[in-house]
């Protein structure tokens, strides 16, 4: 599956807090990996923090 940039900054290095689509009816995001003995999260998902800009800047590329 290819991704494709629809959020995010302009960065050299690739290490931008980003979203992506996807291309079945979801999307990825790529940040800061957030963790918190008080969650229950399963081993195959994760948890990342982006800054709310980024989120709302892809919820109008995305037409919302």
């Amino acid at each position: 599956m290819k991704l494709v940039k629809i959020a995010g900054p302009v960065c050299d290095n690739d290490d931008c807090p980003t979203v992506y689509r996807a291309g079945n009816g979801m999307v990825a995001v790529q940040g800061d990996t957030y963790t918190d003995s008080d969650m229950s999260i399963p081993a195959r998902e994760s948890v990342v923090l982006i800054p709310e800009a980024i989120l709302l800047e892809a919820a109008r590329a995305l037409g919302q």
